[in-house]
């Protein structure tokens, strides 16, 4: 099949395209500029590469036209933020497409009730993120209810891999984190450090994306999550690396009004929005209908983006790659 994928050179793209390569289809990738996958692969000399602004072209309403004009018999949107943005793609591919695959998030849940979540609660977005990304869903899961447009959705969590710094056991981004963990340096967590978060890899997302291909029939009308199989609560997340280090995990809990003023505000902020969402979802839908079956652990995940970070030298731990390599 022809398949076109918007955004295809991002974290998920950067697995995805060399599977479906590998898988026999002919892609096409569409992005705004010349960036390079994450990581390199031979198959990306097999895929076409086609530059639109995305932005540019929805202000002129020619966006969708140009990706229907690609004549996909699938179409894989990695990168749609607004519901405006949706509808002018759904529009334009209405009648011309065999499946349209939306990458969507876990935090269109919002808030949880009951955990692990499924795909079918009842959803309470919060956030300007959460709120968008839910109204895409409704609308196109609306579309291939009442109109037959053949769209999929799937909702990945944290994603993580080789290439990029991984959200970290004090629910930001900071990867020097990792390296107090690693020295047995004081780490301050807020609250109890119970809440939770739900990473995956970047080749289990497309892992997944390539299953619901595979299983058009039964997918089209209908939403995944794609997360690995168990979250981690921060607490625990710390405590599992700390050990992984080889060291010995040295925590303090503050209350989240007192623990706050000790990052930055950038950070404040990145913690807040995660464990105010506090993910934990069923994967069970995905595994009964698709075959999914997530490679990499949370923890595993996170483990490999912060070997790349230490062999990157973005983080200073000369000391951990020769604790590793002695005890291999």
């Amino acid at each position: 099949m022809n398949v076109i994928v918007i955004g295809g050179k991002g974290h998920v793209g950067t697995y995805l395209v060399p599977r479906l390569v590998e898988a026999g289809h002919t892609v096409v990738n569409v992005s705004r500029g010349q960036a390079r996958p994450y990581s390199a692969h031979a198959a990306w000399a097999r895929v076409r590469d086609v530059q639109i602004d995305r932005d540019a072209a929805e202000r002129t309403g020619d966006f969708g036209d140009r990706i229907a004009a690609l004549g996909g018999d699938v179409v894989i949107d990695m990168i749609c933020f607004t519901l405006e943005s949706a509808q002018q793609l759904v529009e334009a591919l209405r009648g011309k497409v065999q499946h349209f695959l939306h990458c969507g998030t876990i935090w269109t849940h919002g808030l949880s009730v009951r955990v692990p979540t499924t795909e079918d609660e009842p959803k309470r977005p919060f956030g300007e993120y959460g709120i968008r990304k839910a109204a895409i869903e409704s609308y196109l899961l609306d579309q291939a209810r009442r109109s037959g447009f053949p769209a999929t959705l799937l909702h990945p969590g944290h994603i993580v891999g080789p290439g990029w710094a991984p959200l970290n056991p004090a629910g930001h981004f900071d990867p020097r984190v990792f390296a107090q963990l690693a020295r047995g340096e004081k780490l301050l967590l807020p609250n109890f450090g119970m809440e939770t978060v739900h990473h995956v890899h970047a080749d289990d997302v497309a892992q997944a994306f390539q299953r619901v291909i595979e299983h058009r029939s039964i997918s089209i009308g209908e939403s995944f999550h794609v997360v690995s199989a168990q979250a981690l609560t921060l607490r625990g997340y710390a405590e599992a690396m700390a050990a992984w280090f080889g060291a010995e995990p040295n925590l303090e809990f503050l209350s989240w009004e007192n623990w706050r003023t000790t990052v930055s505000e950038k950070e404040a902020q990145a913690t807040w929005d995660h464990i105010a969402h506090s993910p934990n979802c069923s994967i069970e839908k995905a595994r009964r209908a698709l075959g999914y079956e997530p490679r990499y652990s949370s923890l595993q995940a996170v483990q490999e983006s912060v070997e790349w970070l230490i062999a990157g030298n973005f983080l200073a731990l000369t000391e951990f790659a020769s604790r590793r390599d002695g005890r291999s």
